[in-house]
């Protein structure tokens, strides 16, 4: 079936190109323009599709025709999409974790092994170290602030000494107390925000198992995320000063 669609504005006078288009009964737009031919251009993109193809708007266009209100976009996606995002990050990768366990953790033999020995021979080069620490050997910022208990939970002070291995590889972090965290009114949420331009919420089900990710792009919501994150990681210490 042919969807209708509706001119809304045109950037060049009356020829009638570019042209932005409102897809009538939908929330979709149609963008008419000039197509990007240059190889080189079409290189620095991101993911195109053979289908697809780029085409050229003045940014006026944009802005004067396009919607103007707040729409709120998530998107679920795969563990694995959210897995490729720590190698296609351009420069900063910031969490907040704010669970009192984690179930996979437990599930690991470095968890058996801080049971019994209460510290853990980290193994720095295996595949996730050796690819953290190539990513911060390009510049790539990695942080987290660890919301703990008091006492902390037997996971958080898993974690603690996890901190030793993040730290060796480049990654910084610090913990705030949980106290302080609601005094903050922290969200309660378990977060990345990657480049400061998308937020990635992870979910948990009863059991602490985390069951998928919801990617939050619109940039009203990520600025909040953000806010969150400033004030976070100014109450927040060095993890090696945090109670055990």
């Amino acid at each position: 079936m042919t969807r209708r669609i509706r001119m809304v504005g045109s950037g060049s006078g009356n020829d009638g190109c570019p042209t932005l288009y409102e897809i009538e009964g939908t929330d979709e737009w149609l963008v008419q323009g000039d197509k990007v031919t240059d190889p080189a251009e079409m290189a620095q993109l991101a993911n195109v599709k053979p289908t697809e193809c780029a085409v050229t708007v003045p940014r006026a266009l944009l802005a004067n025709f396009g919607p103007k209100e707040p729409v709120p976009t998530r998107e679920a996606i795969t563990l694995e999409d959210f897995g490729q995002m720590f190698t296609t990050l351009k420069h900063s990768a910031w969490r907040l974790e704010t669970r009192r366990r984690y179930a996979s953790d437990e599930e690991t033999d470095t968890y058996s092994e801080f049971l019994r020995t209460g510290s853990v021979q980290w193994d720095l080069d295996d595949p996730w170290c050796v690819n953290r620490r190539e990513q911060a050997a390009d510049g790539k910022r990695f942080e987290r602030v660890r919301i703990l208990d008091s006492p902390p939970t037997e996971g958080q002070r898993y974690l603690l000494d996890n901190a030793r291995r993040n730290t060796a590889v480049g990654e910084t972090i610090r913990t705030l107390p949980r106290a302080t965290a609601e005094e903050l009114r922290l969200p309660t949420e378990d977060f990345w925000i990657f480049d400061a331009r998308v937020v990635a919420l992870l979910q948990f089900d009863e059991a602490d198992e985390m069951t998928g990710v919801e990617l939050v792009s619109n940039p009203v919501e990520v600025v909040r995320y953000c806010q969150v994150r400033e004030a976070a990681w100014h109450y927040a210490t060095p993890y090696d000063r945090a109670e055990r």
